[in-house]
């Protein structure tokens, strides 16, 4: 689902729910914390799901197949349905029961989640919205009316309804490998999409009378039964989106004989519903490289005047998707063309249905964006399997497999905005990319907002790069999250967080994620390891349910890059980035500084070097009759020290010996030459906001050249507080620039810059000596005292 982008800096009550926890491990210490593993925080693998993040070898999923008839009556605004749906239960659990989805009861008064929010009394309101409130709460004809419930004998099966979720209690229990059949009639009245919000319902053209239908959440949905939760059956409140089963979908939409109709899969049977011009151009659209209209916009305008009585069923069938959703109008122009995916060769329909009111934007741009998004994405995912691609004009931005909803219109006369066209582009690519995640990397919306919105955002905004360099996209690139990671912290929430609780969800589902991909990609990773990890985790995960941790541990596993450090602190935490250049200390060599002579320096022989306390298993081992110490049995062992940690060996521990230090070296003239334009500069770091980063930095000389440099986050493990880099140059530094290219998402840039100005930083002096040329001493060498044995004069 597509949101506009919004950063409220209102006071928001809180919420309280399911959040990941961020376990520190060292939290009164400035280290220890936020490069410790993640450890306990992610569930134990086991052989559903392995450590490496992919399917285990017992991993199974339940399956779903439905047979659906649907009776659209564009009079009274009601969608009438009758489904059989064959459940497959591939658990290793017997079930006695099942869940189905009743979303549409969400727009019921009486029947609705009843998740209400804080309401305040405005300080201005319109003659709509001002309205008595009802004491009790009057049922507003909205919702799911189920006629009648049966197995696939007809005998009726006892259910429950629970506001947006309804139980069946099975006659007998359900065992592994068995199936289930059942059908289930209902109808409902058709909200009005524009002025009751949601995802499924209708708009109506004033101008020319006629309704344009999205029907979505259609019809009722099993529910996931999986491994890490058991039934998915959380209440559907209209944000948290949706976790479903793969199946097989035959369905048939009888309609107006003048609609047109578009659909998740493939239509089987254009040539009942079309006229032979149509269904020729249909034809030719099938091979080609540019979108052919096979509606025009003629016929469509035509079609808008005459609202016919007659009746046309359309019959789609879609294998292995998750869901089906249709459009339905007479308003429809549409436009397809073909387009191959390299990576499989699968030849993909790709189509636009669009209202005369955006011809002059879908015409020329959505059929084209269709095409490039499904290519891009399988660039950087799986290659798109499915035969259809469509996008359709509805001013809306909801996803489904194979179609998806859109808005973008002109103004009346033919004309648009950049803004209102960039829109268009971003949100069919957005909800277009949407096949991929969670269509086909089914990931559990209900739960987990930003598993399909923030993967997806990120790869929408790939694909918007790969369509236009000059693209203006507002997520993704690092620096567009600052607004909403300055927020105080009773605005944020970690990204880890269900998502009927978060504050900002634009920000929180969609950006943030998208962000952390995009500076992993760029910064952390780079492209290569990151785009192979990205494909493994779609390869791994497609057509499966995968969870936060599966992400997790497969970008690691695939790339080699201990990423721990990053999901603790960008998805599990809210701290922000924030490194500040705290000090530049700026240094010169001393090249006149005076040899130190050799100097004589008295010691005493080494005592013996046992420990001088017996400490408590020294004292019970030898108590131990079952013990018998190795030195005592082997007289090849008991050596010189044996004997004098025994006082056995006798050293004179009081005579004072001497040794001579070696006299450091003057630099002669080749190395004053050689360093006399070398400055050193220290540069102290403070992290400010909490969130470990690189440190990227631009080095601009006195001459107008640049260096640049980065350090992994890595350099924060010791102290993740405070952290010091000295380099030195053979030239001076006019300036120092703490991440230039606004890759961290640094949310105050004021502290990243220093400046040498006018050339009066303070300039302190070091010692430089020359280093002898000998090597120097190897590890348990000799020290050049004399050691006890030599003071007994033994050998």
């Amino acid at each position: 689902m597509k949101l506009k982008v919004c950063i409220l800096s209102l006071s928001v009550f809180a919420y309280t729910g399911f959040t990941a926890q961020n376990i520190q491990n060292n939290p009164g210490s400035n280290h220890g914390n936020k490069f410790e593993q993640l450890g306990s925080i992610l569930p134990t693998p086991n052989i559903y799901r392995t450590a490496s993040g992919a399917p285990g070898h017992g991993y199974w999923q339940n399956r779903a197949d439905y047979n659906i008839s649907a009776y659209l009556d564009e009079d009274k605004r009601n969608l009438k349905g009758s489904e059989t749906v064959t459940y497959y239960n591939n658990s290793p659990d017997e079930l006695d029961y099942i869940w189905l989805q009743l979303d549409e009861n969400e727009h019921s008064s009486i029947k609705n989640a009843g998740y209400d929010n804080s309401s305040i009394l405005r300080p201005t309101t319109t003659d709509q919205q001002l309205k008595v409130t009802e004491l009790p709460v009057k049922d507003n004809g909205y919702g799911v009316n189920l006629e009648k419930v049966t197995d696939a004998s007809g005998t009726p099966l006892k259910y429950t309804v629970n506001k947006t979720m309804m139980r069946i209690d099975l006659p007998k229990v359900l065992k592994k490998g068995e199936k289930f059949v059942f059908k289930v009639d209902w109808n409902y009245n058709i909200g009005n999409r524009i002025k009751m919000g949601g995802r499924g319902g209708y708009e109506n053209f004033p101008e020319d009378g006629n309704d344009l239908y999205t029907m979505a959440q259609w019809y009722p949905r099993m529910c996931v039964y999986s491994d890490f939760q058991g039934w998915q059956n959380h209440q559907f409140t209209g944000r948290g989106e949706f976790a479903l089963v793969f199946g097989d979908f035959k369905v048939s939409m009888n309609v107006p004989a003048d609609h047109i109709v578009g659909g998740t899969g493939e239509c089987k049977n254009y040539d009942q519903v079309l006229n032979s011009d149509q269904l020729s151009r249909y034809r030719k659209a099938e091979s080609a490289s540019e979108p052919i209209e096979i509606v025009t916009l003629d016929e469509a305008k035509k079609a808008e005047k005459n609202h016919s009585k007659q009746r046309k069923t359309w019959v789609f069938e879609a294998n292995n998707v998750r869901d089906f959703a249709w459009t339905s109008s007479r308003k429809f122009v549409w436009d397809g063309m073909r387009v191959t995916i390299p990576e499989n060769n699968n030849k993909v329909m790709a189509m636009s249905f669009y209202p005369k009111e955006s011809y002059g934007l879908y015409r020329k741009f959505s059929t084209k964006a269709v095409a490039h998004t499904i290519k891009t994405y399988s660039e950087f995912t799986i290659p798109y399997p499915y035969p259809v691609a469509q996008s359709v004009e509805a001013a809306s931005g909801m996803e489904y497999p194979m179609i998806c909803f859109n808005f973008g219109r002109t103004e009346k006369d033919g004309t648009y905005s950049e803004g209102t066209k960039n829109g268009m582009i971003g949100v069919i690519i957005h909800e277009v990319g949407h096949n991929f995640f969670p269509m086909i990397i089914n990931s559990d919306e209900r739960q987990w907002a930003w598993m399909d919105e923030g993967l997806n955002t990120f790869t929408e905004y790939l694909t918007e790069e790969k369509w236009d360099n000059k693209f203006p996209s507002k997520r993704g690139p690092a620096w567009t999250i600052v607004d909403y990671m300055k927020l105080p912290k009773d605005q944020l929430e970690p990204i880890m967080s269900n998502s009927e609780n978060i504050v900002q969800y634009g920000p929180n589902a969609y950006s943030k994620p998208a962000t952390g991909l995009n500076i992993l990609r760029e910064t952390i990773m780079g492209r290569e390891l990151f785009d192979k990890a990205f494909k493994t985790y779609a390869k791994r995960w497609a057509f499966k349910h995968p969870e936060p941790a599966d992400l997790f541990r497969t970008m690691e596993d695939a790339s080699g890059e201990d990423l721990d450090w990053f999901w603790r602190g960008w998805f599990y935490g809210t701290d922000p980035v924030d490194i500040a250049i705290d000090k530049v200390t700026v240094a010169t060599p001393n090249l006149e500084t005076n040899p130190k002579a050799a100097a004589e320096v008295k010691y005493q022989v080494e005592k013996p070097l046992a420990s001088s306390f017996d400490d408590i298993s020294k004292i019970r081992n030898r108590e131990d009759k079952n013990i018998t110490f190795y030195v005592d049995k082997d007289k090849e062992a008991q050596d010189f020290y044996y004997r004098y940690d025994r006082g056995q060996e006798k050293v004179d521990n009081n005579k004072e010996y001497s040794i001579k230090t070696e006299a450091s070296l003057p630099l002669d003239a080749k190395d004053k030459d050689k360093f006399k334009n070398i400055t050193a500069y220290q540069i102290d770091f403070a992290n400010k906001g909490g969130l470990v980063m690189p440190i990227i930095l631009e080095f601009t000389f006195e001459d107008g050249t640049k260096l640049y440099d980065k350090s992994s986050a890595q350099i924060w493990r010791l102290n993740e507080q405070k952290v010091s880099k000295t380099y030195y140059f053979d030239k001076k530094l006019a300036s120092i620039q703490l991440d230039p290219m606004k890759e961290t998402a640094d949310i105050d840039t004021s502290n990243n810059f220093w400046s040498n100005t006018g050339g009066n930083a303070e300039v302190s002096k070091f010692q430089l000596f020359k280093q002898k040329q000998d090597g120097g001493s190897v590890r348990g060498g000799s020290t050049g005292k004399v050691n006890p044995m030599q003071a007994a004069g033994k050998s």
